[in-house]
């Protein structure tokens, strides 16, 4: 059969100079196509030598590092799937997450060694191996004495490649299966999409846990042979002095205020730069447009998630149309995307609704969880996201928020997003979250949370009278709360189910 492993594919890319630099680290490092093709070689022959069953998981949770990445390719070079772990996880959460996968192998930092072990241990997992991120451990001990020849194994599209855990805000996280069809399919129409092209060259400063920073930038530029500016952790200054030396850039929408709050960007830092994306989190509407004023780019904003890696994206090429803020752009290519009314029927052009998407992305369920993959998926196949939004009459979609983040209201349907969106317009606000708490009158009402701009006063009760001037009045939240930072996650997502817990007694 036609071998369709992931990495064969992105293998197929590499430049036919395989000792030109692949990836160049943050604090000076070269690594040569060969070292990747080598590297990944012995990593897969290391797993495959330990004569676990075909198709093992192996769990990852360490700090990124090139070896990290190459562990990575490994992994699908050896046909096995990865499940990669935010290095946050603490204890509670692995356990769950080792015994819920019963990975074959964990790989984790070297100074976690003693209790995960343990855990792992414990769950039946026979191999631990330990990966630093300063090229230590003794998976690379291990790797050192393979040979550096291997060949990928056969796999076809609905073969299992990774893993990725949800974030479980409501009830268990759920680990959504992504194939080597699924992950590759993307990355095919991404490449086009996007309009990578010979030259180009990625700065990579995202983690190495997540649909952003593992596929959609790592595959973007291994399918396109592209050389990678590898930062370890996000510098806003390093990033920024690496401009003139690239010429593409993902991030989430903190990376673009973390840089806007630096004297040095301006456009002659940025005229060799081709590319600027943003997606994990909602892009404010006065980020898109300072960044433009500032470099002279206007950042392309995508949307996409676990289960179905990309959905949507403004366009690239102008012919496609302009990138609109605020809007997460168009379906990909081969991408279905339809918004429903609470009836099931199709939405009408401008009109919220629940988003619901099909494609080859789309992943093959949740592991070990069949009754929840068949809840998911509506009758006719499409994949309910969770995510309410709705199409404008030329075709942009606007995403509104989470349908767990909905507020009914006295009977009412409030969408924080659309709250939100009239806050951050006031004078003296850098961003708001709006959360619905229990209220015995009304079952939910809105809470508005506020952070300030530096030296800016911002008081409550006139920001809530200027929101009664603008909107409904079931819309307006009951109370607004100025702080000086929101919880987030490692990707910039506010969380807000901390919120909506931290004020839940508020009317109790």
């Amino acid at each position: 059969m036609d071998n369709r492993n992931l990495f064969a594919a992105l293998r197929a890319a590499f430049p036919s100079d395989l000792d030109t630099t692949a990836i160049e680290t943050d604090n000076g490092l070269a690594y040569s196509w060969s070292d990747l093709e080598r590297g990944t070689a012995m990593i897969a022959n290391l797993l495959q030598s330990l004569g676990i069953e075909e198709g093992a998981r192996i769990a990852v949770q360490v700090e990124k590092s090139v070896e990290a990445a190459m562990l990575y390719l490994a992994t699908l070079r050896a046909g096995y799937a990865f499940l990669p772990l935010n290095t946050a996880y603490q204890k509670a959460e692995i356990e769950y997450f080792v015994g819920n996968a019963e990975p074959a192998v964990v790989v984790c930092s070297p100074a976690n060694f003693g209790w995960v072990s343990k855990i792992a241990f414990q769950a039946g997992t026979q191999h631990v191996f330990t990966l630093g991120d300063d090229r230590t451990g003794s998976l690379l001990e291990r790797a050192a004495k393979q040979s550096d020849r291997q060949e990928p194994v056969a796999r076809s599209d609905d073969d299992l490649a990774a893993i990725l855990y949800t974030s479980g805000t409501t009830g268990r996280s759920k680990g959504a299966m992504l194939t080597h069809g699924n992950l590759l399919s993307n990355a095919e129409v991404l490449k086009t999409y996007w309009g990578w092209k010979e030259g180009d060259v990625l700065i990579h400063a995202l983690p190495i846990f997540h649909v952003h920073g593992l596929f959609v930038a790592l595959h973007g530029a291994l399918l396109n042979g592209s050389k990678i500016l590898w930062f370890a952790k996000f510098d806003p200054r390093r990033v920024i002095d690496r401009f003139l030396d690239a010429t593409v850039f993902m991030g989430v929408p903190t990376l673009y205020v973390r840089m806007l709050a630096e004297s040095r960007l301006n456009k002659v830092v940025c005229r060799n730069m081709r590319l600027f994306i943003s997606g994990s989190a909602p892009l404010l509407l006065e980020t898109f447009n300072e960044w433009s004023e500032r470099t002279g780019h206007t950042i392309l904003e995508r949307y996409g998630m676990s289960e179905t890696i990309m959905l949507t994206s403004n366009p690239y090429a102008e012919q496609d149309g302009e990138r609109r803020g605020g809007t997460v752009g168009f379906p990909l290519p081969g991408v279905g995307l339809r918004v429903r009314d609470e009836a099931g029927e199709e939405a009408g052009a401008g009109e919220i609704g629940a988003i619901q998407v099909r494609g080859p992305n789309v992943f093959k369920g949740y592991w070990r969880m069949p009754e929840k993959t068949k809840e998911e998926f509506t009758e006719d196949g499409w994949f309910k996201t969770g995510d309410v939004g709705k199409i404008d009459g030329r075709g942009y979609v606007t995403i509104v928020g989470r349908s767990k983040d909905l507020i009914i209201s006295g009977g009412y349907n409030v969408y924080p997003a659309e709250i939100e969106g009239y806050i951050n317009e006031m004078p003296g606000v850098a961003e708001s979250a709006v959360v619905g708490v229990p209220h015995p009158d009304f079952g939910e009402v809105g809470v508005a949370v506020v952070i300030a701009k530096p030296g800016a006063q911002v008081n409550p009760e006139e920001l809530i009278a200027t929101l009664k001037s603008q909107l409904a009045n079931f819309k307006i939240p009951k109370r607004c709360f100025v702080v000086p930072e929101l919880p987030r996650n490692t990707m910039g997502k506010v969380q807000k189910n901390l919120l909506r817990e931290q004020h839940r007694t508020l009317y109790a």
